[in-house]
C-alpha cells in the first residue's frame, strides 16, 4: 500500500538502467550469437566462504528488448515509487550500442506512460571484461572519445528520437540529459573547456529550435574512477560550471571510495555510505549548481571475473571488495538521502544504482532471496505518485509529439 505521507512533495526517484540483457551485434561478434550479460550472472560462483553467488532473478533471464517484458518492469517500478529510468546510453564513433532495450523494449511497452525516462551518455571506454582475466584488464573494444561530427550526430538522435517522446523527463520544460565522463567529453570536443562549451552551446541551440525551453545538462561527478582510464577526478566543479552544466549527479557510491586498497573480501555498507555522504556534502558546499544525491543498493563485481582464476580484491575493477548489503540498510540510506535532497530548492531528484546491474551486485529488480524487498524499501520511504502515472509539476510532457 502506498505511503501517502511519504509521497507528498517528494523528490523524483530515478533508477539507472544498464541495457546489456538483450542480444546485440557487437556482443555477438565478441562473445558469440545470443550472448547477453545474463551469461556472466548464470556462471558466477562463490569466491570465498559466505559469498552469495550466483544471483537468481525472480523473473528469470529475460530479454529486455521485448515490450511485454519491459511492461512488467515498468509496472514494478511505478508501483514501488521509481518514477524514471535513466538509461545508460552508448554511442561510439562507429555507431550505437545496446540501444534495442530502450527503442524496442521500453518505448514500445504498452504502459510506457506510467513512468519517465532519460539517458545518461555512458561515454567511457568499453573494455572486454565479460569476463576479465587476472593481469589482463586492458583489452579495449570501443574508445569512449568520439569525433565532433559524431557528437553532432548524437545530438540529432537525441533531439529527433528521444526528447520529443511524451515520457521523456523534462525539467522546467527542458529535456534532461546526463553525461557520464565529462573529461572524455572535453577530449571529444576539441580538448579544452572553451571548445567543449561552444559545442554544448550549439547543442542547446538545436534543442531550443526543436521547440523546447532549453536543455538540462547533468554531469556525473566522482572522486575515484572505476574503469581503467577514468579521469573524472581531474574534472573540478569549476569545470562543470564553466562548461555550462545545470546540475551534478552521482552514478554509484564506489566512485567515492576505492574498494581495492585494503584487499579485504568485503566492506560494510555503512562505511561506504558514510564516505559517500561526506563527499556529497563537500560537493554541495563547493558549487552553486544543484547536486542530486545517489543511493547505491550494493556492489559485487565478481561475476565479471573469470571464475576459474584465483580471485583477489586488490587488483582493480572488477577485482574489488564486495559491499555488504541488506534491504534494511538500504532503507536507512534512503531515509537519510531523502532528507538531503529535500533541503534543496527547485527540482529535486534522488538517483538509485541500479535497476539491474546484476553483474555488479547492484540491482533493485526482485531476486529469489529477497523478493521485492529493495523495491518495497523505496515505496516505504518515498511512496508512489498518485495512481502510478508519472504526473507531477516536475514531470512534464514534451511540447511536441514523438516521430
Amino acid at each position: 500500500m502506498e505511503n501517502s505521507s511519504a509521497s507528498e512533495s517528494r523528490p523524483l526517484v530515478a533508477a539507472y538502467y544498464f541495457p546489456n540483457y538483450h542480444a546485440d551485434p557487437r556482443n555477438a561478434a565478441a562473445h558469440g550469437k545470443g550472448w547477453t550479460e545474463w551469461e556472466l550472472v548464470k556462471k558466477a560462483t562463490p569466491r570465498f566462504s559466505g559469498h552469495r553467488q550466483p544471483l537468481e532473478p525472480h523473473w528469470g533471464y529475460e530479454d529486455e528488448s521485448d515490450p511485454q517484458v519491459m511492461a512488467h518492469k515498468i509496472d514494478a517500478a511505478a508501483d514501488h515509487g521509481v518514477d524514471c529510468f535513466i538509461f545508460d546510453w552508448y554511442h561510439y564513433n562507429d555507431g550505437p550500442f545496446l540501444e534495442r532495450c530502450l527503442e524496442q523494449g521500453f518505448l514500445k511497452a504498452p504502459n510506457v506512460g506510467r513512468m519517465k525516462f532519460c539517458c545518461m551518455w555512458a561515454n567511457h571506454d568499453w573494455y572486454d571484461i565479460h569476463p576479465a582475466k587476472r593481469g589482463d584488464l586492458t583489452c579495449l573494444q570501443y574508445p569512449g572519445e568520439v569525433t565532433p561530427s559524431v557528437f553532432d550526430s548524437i545530438c540529432e538522435i537525441l533531439i529527433e528520437r528521444y526528447f520529443p517522446h511524451p515520457s521523456h523527463l523534462l525539467v522546467n520544460g527542458c529535456p534532461y540529459f546526463s553525461i557520464y565522463d565529462v573529461s572524455t567529453l572535453v577530449k571529444s570536443l576539441g580538448g579544452s573547456v572553451l571548445t567543449a562549451r561552444k559545442a554544448l552551446d550549439r547543442f542547446r541551440e538545436k534543442v531550443a529550435e526543436a521547440g523546447f525551453s532549453g536543455l538540462h545538462l547533468n554531469a556525473i561527478g566522482w572522486n575515484c574512477g572505476i574503469l581503467k582510464g577514468e579521469e573524472g577526478a581531474a574534472m573540478q566543479v569549476k569545470d562543470f560550471q564553466e562548461l555550462g552544466f545545470d546540475s551534478i549527479g552521482g552514478y554509484v557510491w564506489v566512485h567515492y571510495m576505492s574498494l581495492t586498497d585494503d584487499g579485504l573480501p568485503t566492506c560494510e555498507y555503512q562505511t561506504v555510505r558514510d564516505t559517500y555522504i561526506k563527499a556529497y556534502k563537500s560537493l554541495r558546499t563547493g558549487t552553486t549548481l544543484p547536486v542530486f544525491p545517489n543511493v547505491t543498493m550494493g556492489w559485487d563485481s565478481t561475476p565479471r571475473t573469470v571464475q576459474s582464476e584465483i580471485w583477489c580484491p586488490s587488483l582493480g575493477y572488477p577485482f574489488t571488495s564486495i559491499m555488504k548489503t541488506s534491504p534494511a540498510d538500504f532503507q536507512k540510506a534512503l531515509v537519510k538521502i531523502r532528507e538531503y535532497a529535500e533541503a534543496d530548492p527547485g527540482f529535486r531528484m534522488v538517483s538509485l544504482n541500479a535497476w539491474n546491474e546484476w553483474s555488479e551486485g547492484s540491482y533493485l529488480e526482485p531476486d529469489k532471496r529477497n523478493g521485492f524487498a529493495y523495491l518495497e524499501a523505496i515505496r516505504s520511504v518515498f511512496g508512489t505518485r498518485g495512481n502510478g502515472t508519472a504526473s507531477a509539476p516536475e514531470l512534464e510532457e514534451a511540447p511536441v509529439s514523438a516521430t
